[in-house]
């Protein structure tokens, strides 16, 4: 741990304030997609055997089971499922709106995420333009008595700054295209509950009629 520390402290020391930004803004990019695994976990994201078996029960007509599988269900659309087993026929917009509720809490901080991506790599180049003013100046300054070493040091301090953008900026879009994908298969499996608790192939079995049953 003090060796990482120590090599934080160096590169901050020679990719200036740039560097410490990106140094900051990764931080908080770990912090954030950290929490957004541990949401998905907690959630059930991608975990909807019961449920899926539950509307299979539900559109082979078998009403009653089917309740009875959806309630053993943990994921987060189980909420939306039973309303739509409980509810009146022609409720489809209402459950895919109760479904949006529940995407867009999940994908809270997509949005930064993709900021990051896009800007690290930018702020990496500014701190090199920044690197470069610094060395061609420094080499003016030197006049005749040029020295290839302080323009070669120069070019190289100034490049860290583009290294560590991309390296903030490559991982945090490959995780970012990760959550995405999975949040459209979520898309497809609530959009396909929500079809199939509104469209049964079976019809339910009537209920048997006491009266009938007396005689």
């Amino acid at each position: 741990m003090t060796h990482l520390f120590e090599a934080v402290r160096e590169a901050v020391d020679l990719g200036g304030p740039v560097v410490a930004v990106l140094i900051v803004i990764s931080i908080l990019t770990l912090a954030l997609v950290l929490y957004k695994l541990w949401q998905f976990s907690a959630a059930g994201v991608g975990r909807h055997r019961a449920l899926g078996e539950a509307v299979a029960l539900w559109d082979a007509g078998d009403r009653t089971t089917a309740r009875d599988r959806l309630s053993a269900s943990t994921s987060y659309l189980a909420p939306v499922v039973a309303m739509g087993f409980a509810g009146p026929d022609g409720i489809r917009d209402r459950l895919l709106a109760e479904a949006d509720t529940r995407f867009a809490r999940l994908e809270r901080g997509f949005r930064f995420l993709d900021t990051v991506a896009q800007l690290a790599p930018l702020l990496g180049l500014f701190g090199t333009v920044l690197g470069m003013i610094d060395a061609f100046r420094a080499l003016q300054e030197a006049g005749a008595q040029v020295d290839p070493s302080l323009l070669a040091g120069g070019i190289w301090v100034a490049l860290l700054t583009t290294a560590v953008g991309l390296v903030v900026a490559m991982p945090t879009s490959a995780v970012l295209s990760w959550l995405e994908a999975r949040m459209d298969a979520e898309r497809v499996l609530a959009e396909r509950a929500i079809n199939t608790i509104g469209n049964p192939i079976g019809r339910a079995e009537p209920a048997a009629d006491p009266a009938a049953h007396h005689a």
